[in-house]
């Protein structure tokens, strides 16, 4: 069992090739959780909604055979996301906010291999989220986007990095920022400094760091070396990518590398192999969009096979670094 805490949404989106005109369910947790679902893996979600989406949310999950455990709130999440170029540079308006995650029984999440954090706007707390730590020792990941994120007045998501936010990630095993999320949390230009992003946020206490960063790639760092995958996509944004990828709609890229590397490292504990099956588990979901698309462990595997040729071939690394 792997469960996951943060509120699902109800989005819409629109990119240069899509708009769903309509609210579609998403969500970092959400959509994590969903694509472990497609892996075959039993999965969990703990979260807030409203009455509004309550039965469509319920039925989504029954259907897919996924747990969870729903959280009373006056209305349910969403966001209206724009999308205006082809890194993932979005604007983001809201257009609700479910309740706060609080009162957490640890009985919901005691039979788990892993617990995954992926808050969307601040529903939980550092508190929260220390205390799950402390009556949990298995597989602590976090996706930090809703741990800096607030509204301004217009209903504008804005980004800051809250106080005590450090020890709040130094609580994990693993902790996977975005570019931006990066630079909010680090100061550090993500795209012209990923190693040293990566580095500061593992000398915070976490174990591994997973920094996407897009159509470049990502950095993984636990400590010893920090990996680039694929290996020359940083240095050289040119150079020919491990594999196309038809782009549609990024919305739960990091989500999904989430699940992803969550998938692997509980099989291999080797982060450059759980790093590529996240890399690769993410290109598919961006190649769709909502919830309703084909995704099976052979399909991934095909893509992160290519990724790990791509780093043999051209870095002298040993495929066995563990955290």
């Amino acid at each position: 069992m792997i469960t996951a805490f943060g509120n699902p949404v109800f989005d819409l989106i629109k990119t240069p090739r899509v708009d769903t005109k309509e609210r579609i369910l998403s969500g970092c947790s959400t959509n994590a959780v969903l694509a472990l679902n497609k892996l075959g893996e039993k999965t969990r979600l703990i979260g807030a909604v409203g009455d509004n989406y309550r039965g469509r949310f319920e039925k989504e999950m029954s259907a897919r055979g996924i747990e969870f455990i729903v959280i009373d709130s006056k209305e349910s999440g969403g966001f209206s996301l724009n999308y205006y170029d082809d890194q993932g540079n979005r604007t983001l308006d809201l257009l609700g906010k479910a309740a706060d995650i609080t009162n957490i029984n640890p009985e919901w999440y005691q039979d788990s291999q892993a617990v995954l954090i992926g808050p969307i706007l601040g529903e939980l707390s550092c508190g929260e989220i220390k205390r799950i730590r402390k009556n949990f020792d298995g597989l602590f990941f976090c996706d930090p986007q809703g741990l800096l994120r607030g509204v301004d007045s217009d209903g504008r998501i804005t980004h800051s990095k809250p106080d005590g936010i450090e020890d709040c990630l130094g609580q994990f095993d693993v902790v996977k920022p975005n570019e931006l999320e990066g630079k909010i949390l680090t100061g550090i230009d993500c795209r012209t400094d990923p190693h040293g992003a990566a580095k500061m946020i593992h000398g915070w206490g976490c174990k591994v760091v997973l920094l996407t960063l897009a159509e470049l790639g990502a950095v993984v760092y636990d400590g010893t070396e920090c990996v680039d995958i694929p290996p020359d996509k940083i240095k050289q944004p040119t150079a020919v990518p491990a594999f196309e990828v038809d782009l549609i709609d990024s919305t739960g890229a990091g989500d999904t590398s989430m699940a992803g590397f969550t998938y692997e490292y509980l099989r291999t504990n080797d982060i450059v192999k759980s790093a590529c099956f996240a890399g690769a588990t993410s290109s598919i979901m961006i190649e769709n969009v909502g919830p309703d698309f084909e995704m099976t462990e052979q399909m991934v595997r095909e893509r992160a096979g290519k990724l790990l040729e791509k780093i043999e071939r051209g870095w002298d690394i040993d495929l066995s670094i563990q955290s």
